[in-house]
C-alpha cells in the first residue's frame, strides 16, 4: 500500500479493509480509488466490493490467493491498443476469463490552482490516448503508475505547474480542480475489461458467447496458415488474433485469440480440435457471454 501516494493510502486501506470482509464479493482492479477499473468494477458488478492493487499481477495473485473472488482487468483500448498483456498473466496463473465489459473513457485535466500547467501526468496508456490534445496545448506527458494514482500524486507534490489526466472521481476523490475536459483523441474511445476467475464458468453460456484462447504454432513454414485452416472451414470467426514471444528463443511464436462462439459448439470444437493437431500448445482461457455483439 506504500506504493500508492500518500492522499490516497486511507483511500485503499478503507476499500482492502471492506473487500476483506466478503472476498466472494471482492473484485481485484489495478489503480488507486477512482480510476477506470474502479469505475467499471462498479458497472460491470453494482454490488461487488472494489479491491485496488498497484500492478496487474498483484490484482490477479489476488484472485489466486482467495482474496477476491475476481478481477476486472483492461486488455485493450480502441485508441491505443493492448493494455495488460493478458495472455502471459493468465497462463502463468492458471486464471480463466468469465465474463468482458466494455467502457467508454473520458478523461479530465485535473489540479491545484495557483500557476502555469507544464506537465500532464498519468497512465501511458491515458497520455497516448490524449497524445494529440497534450501535443497541441504544449504539455509534457509524464507516465505514472495509473491515472487516479496520478491525481493523488498530483495533491501529494503540491506544485501547480504538475496536472493530471484522469476520470473525473479522481478530482472528486481529491479534491483537485477541473481545468478541462474531453482530451481522449476520439469521442468513441473504449476500453474492454474481462473479468477473471479461479475457475472457468461452471455452466454452459447461454447466448452470443466469446472463446479467448493462447496458443504456440510449431517452427515450421505455414504454421499459423494450418492452424488456422479449421476456423474458416468450420466458419467460426475469429475477433482477435495477436502474436507475441516467450522467452528470448525466437524459434516460435505463439498467440492470443478470441473468436465467437462457445466449446459447446460443434463447429468450435471441431475447429480446436484441428488447432490442437497444427500446434505445440494449447490453452483455452475462456468462454464467456458477449457483452456487444461483434459486427
Amino acid at each position: 500500500m506504500e506504493s500508492y501516494p500518500a492522499p490516497a493510502r486511507d483511500r485503499v486501506a478503507a476499500m482492502i479493509e471492506a473487500a476483506a470482509t466478503a472476498p466472494d464479493r471482492a473484485v481485484a482492479i489495478q489503480g488507486a480509488p477512482g480510476c477506470n477499473s474502479h469505475i467499471a468494477a462498479l458497472e460491470a458488478l453494482p454490488d461487488c466490493l472494489p479491491l485496488p492493487c498497484f500492478s496487474f499481477e498483484e490484482a490477479l495473485d489476488a484472485v489466486r490467493d482467495g482474496k477476491a473472488g475476481s478481477a476486472l482487468i483492461p486488455i485493450e483500448n480502441s485508441l491505443h491498443g493492448r493494455v495488460a498483456d493478458i495472455h502471459f498473466l493468465l497462463p502463468e496463473l492458471g486464471l480463466s476469463i468469465i465474463g468482458e465489459h466494455f467502457m467508454p473513457i473520458r478523461y479530465w485535466l485535473m489540479g491545484l490552482e495557483g500557476g502555469e500547467i507544464k506537465e500532464a501526468m498519468s497512465h501511458p496508456q491515458a497520455l497516448g490516448q490524449c497524445r494529440h490534445w497534450l501535443r497541441a496545448h504544449g504539455l509534457n506527458p509524464v507516465p505514472y503508475a495509473d491515472t487516479a494514482g496520478a491525481a493523488a500524486a498530483v495533491l501529494e507534490i503540491g506544485d501547480p505547474s504538475i496536472a493530471a489526466i484522469a476520470p473525473r472521481l479522481a478530482a472528486d476523490l481529491y479534491g483537485l480542480k477541473l481545468f478541462a475536459e474531453g482530451l481522449e483523441d476520439s469521442d468513441d474511445n473504449t476500453t474492454r475489461f474481462v473479468l477473471v476467475a479461479p475457475n472457468a464458468n461452471p455452466e454452459p453460456v447461454a447466448g452470443p458467447c466469446m472463446t479467448s484462447f493462447v496458443f504456440e504454432v510449431k517452427n515450421a513454414p505455414a504454421a499459423l496458415y494450418k492452424a488456422l485452416g479449421g476456423f474458416a472451414t468450420n466458419g467460426v470467426n475469429l475477433t482477435k488474433l495477436e502474436s507475441y514471444q516467450a522467452g528470448a528463443s525466437f524459434s516460435a511464436t505463439q498467440f492470443y485469440c478470441d473468436v465467437e462462439g462457445s466449446t459447446e459448439d460443434p463447429t468450435l470444437a471441431r475447429a480446436l480440435e484441428e488447432l490442437k493437431f497444427h500446434t505445440k500448445s494449447l490453452r483455452v482461457l475462456g468462454t464467456y457471454r458477449q457483452a456487444r455483439p461483434r459486427v
